[in-house]
């Protein structure tokens, strides 16, 4: 796409975005904290996870993408190869290294304010190689531009995913407005699991 849809403010979830949360993923939200990014169309599409689930699960993925034709569409791009390249770049390609350890350490500091989970890593595969586009595209879309390098680059490379109206329709207008399978190969959005080394990068 040419234009990246807009930041939009943190916002806490209403009765609506909880619904929609539902529709998108097909269950309920765990450690839900806030609303960081709402799609065009109004409906949220990235939402900030408390560290730990209610359960003290350690969750280290705290910006998850939760609308599905955004998540299908990065599904794509990573079938096709795109990890594979960014992961290859990153190896020769000095500044843009720099950038994205610098997008790694924004992502701990962000969790961190939060919650500090001693031992984990970031998300996505950073600082050093990309393992998710999922959550690299949802650190861009809640921290906005200009902040992980290689997330702001997938977004460049996806459809407006809202251009066909909102990909649910929950009960009650979305706070903002007008204003997939559970699957672990697609890294979205299978749940976490315990231990920094048994850690995945995809999210709530």
């Amino acid at each position: 796409m040419e234009t990246p849809p807009p930041t939009t403010p943190r916002t806490e979830p209403t009765d609506a975005d909880v619904e929609a949360f539902k529709q998108q993923l097909g269950r309920p939200p765990r450690g839900l904290r806030a609303i960081v990014h709402r799609c065009p169309c109004g409906q949220p599409d990235v939402v900030e996870t408390a560290p730990r689930l209610p359960d003290g699960t350690p969750f280290p993925t705290t910006y998850y993408l939760t609308c599905p034709r955004a998540a299908s569409a990065i599904g794509t791009l990573e079938a096709n190869g795109v990890m594979k390249e960014m992961t290859e770049r990153l190896a020769t390609d000095p500044e843009l290294a720099a950038a994205y350890r610098a997008a790694h350490e924004d992502y701990i500091a962000r969790r961190d304010a939060i919650e500090v989970l001693e031992g984990f890593p970031s998300a996505g595969g950073m600082p050093d190689r990309v393992k998710c586009l999922h959550v690299l595209v949802a650190h861009s879309l809640a921290a906005g531009p200009g902040v992980n390098p290689l997330g702001d680059e997938a977004i460049a490379m996806l459809p407006e995913w809202w251009r066909k109206g909102p990909c649910v329709t929950p009960a009650g207008p979305p706070c903002g407005a007008g204003g997939q399978a559970e699957t672990p190969e697609s890294g979205w959005p299978a749940a976490e699991p315990a231990g920094p080394d048994a850690a995945k990068e995809d999210g709530e």
